[in-house]
């Protein structure tokens, strides 16, 4: 893969809305970026988003890696399928299975409560559900599991119900059982967000988290289910936090910017060879530190295969020409990491609507054996006051 004609693909871009209009598509066939991330806003049906998927597909030279957030809970992006329903449709998308299904994806159980219920079982039907039903649109990565530990289930850092255990074994375990079910099913995973965000006391959506434990800490807790699960893991994403026991002399930097997280801590000491990538480059914590130049730039330097920007298109062609300043044997070392990923996405199952149905009451099913009828019924909160990573 030649590194010149290749940049684009160092970039993992979200897209305005829900078709491919030509202008955008034009855009696109001229970036050729090496990735896509979906949101709610790429959401208005079943048929409607596999068809997204397969357009992106047709103006991508080489196979695109397709990605979403799709957890369970707050933070699933297919839950809402269709127009955003008033409470009146809500209350009635509680008791009636045909107008539920009619009008919204069903929504997972989070990872919390999966956890508390304490049946492995069901995390692994969880992680089968969710390969099955993105395989199915067209998706080949799922941006989970998330290996961070909950020290506090209420903290205000934006891993509320997402985390898979308070204490290192338990995250082992259950995102372990829920990475390798989903991984059966053709869907790549991507661990998150390391080295961890569970010490942040600020939301990196917002501003830059200032973790300082010492680095013994760190490695004893937070990077342990990285290390242990090391050979599970098709992809890692760096998190935006300032880890003082890594970086001492530049008390503003964040993870993802940083030599000495991504390429001496994952690459070098853990040994990982799969893709690294950054979380969102257009958040709080990286926005107010650096220019937009020196993000793009020292991430990849840094050791980063992919420089995520999920939200304007024009910071995304932005990115490509300050990639164009970068040394060739950096860009080559990242370009080979991408293609070894992927060679290893699967193609999409065949569409019907039948196969939603049958997945998306399966996963129903799992949420009620999950949170009991009761419970069930009430979906999750999508207002931004928790985090503004529920409205994307």
């Amino acid at each position: 893969m030649s590194s010149a004609n290749h940049l684009g693909q160092l970039l993992l871009t979200g897209i305005p809305s829900f078709e491919l209009d030509s202008a955008t598509a034009e855009r696109l066939k001229k970036l050729q970026p090496g990735g896509y991330i979906l949101f709610g806003r790429n959401i208005q049906s079943a048929e409607q988003l596999r068809k997204l998927c397969d357009d992106l597909r047709s103006v991508s030279e080489i196979e695109p890696i397709i990605t979403i957030d799709q957890e369970g809970g707050r933070v699933s992006r297919t839950r809402y399928i269709g127009q955003r329903l008033t409470a009146e449709e809500l209350k009635r998308a509680e008791t009636d299975a045909a107008f539920r299904f009619r009008h919204i994806g069903q929504e997972p159980p989070n990872a919390q409560a999966l956890r508390d219920k304490g049946d492995a079982n069901l995390i692994k039907q969880h992680g089968l559900l969710t390969g099955r039903i993105l395989n199915l649109f067209g998706i080949n990565l799922d941006l989970c599991p998330v290996l961070d530990i909950s020290y506090d289930d209420q903290a205000d850092n934006s891993l509320k119900g997402r985390c898979y255990g308070t204490n290192t074994q338990q995250v082992v375990d259950n995102a372990g059982v829920f990475n390798r079910a989903m991984r059966s099913q053709g869907v790549l995973s991507c661990a998150k967000h390391f080295p961890g965000y569970g010490p942040a006391e600020c939301d990196p959506h917002e501003f830059l988290p200032i973790i300082t434990k010492t680095r013994e800490e760190l490695e004893r807790e937070e990077i342990l289910p990285y290390r242990a699960l090391m050979p599970e893991l098709d992809s890692v994403m760096i998190c935006h936090a300032n880890y003082r026991a890594f970086d001492p002399h530049n008390e503003r930097w964040p993870a993802s910017l940083s030599h000495n997280i991504v390429q001496k801590l994952l690459r070098d000491q853990l040994g990982f060879e799969g893709l690294a990538m950054t979380d969102d480059l257009d958040m709080g914590a990286i926005l107010n530190e650096v220019t937009f130049e020196q993000a793009i730039q020292e991430a990849v330097k840094a050791g980063n295969d992919m420089v995520m920007i999920c939200h304007r298109l024009e910071m995304v062609e932005q990115a490509k020409l300050h990639l164009e300043a970068l040394p060739d044997t950096v860009v080559y070392d990242a370009l080979i990491r991408l293609e070894k990923t992927k060679k290893k996405l699967a193609r999409p199952a065949d569409f019907s609507l039948d196969k939603f149905a049958e997945i998306n009451e399966a996963i129903w099913k799992l949420r009620v054996e999950t949170l009991g009828a009761d419970r069930a019924g009430i979906l999750s909160v999508e207002d931004g006051k928790r985090s503004p990573v529920e409205l994307y």
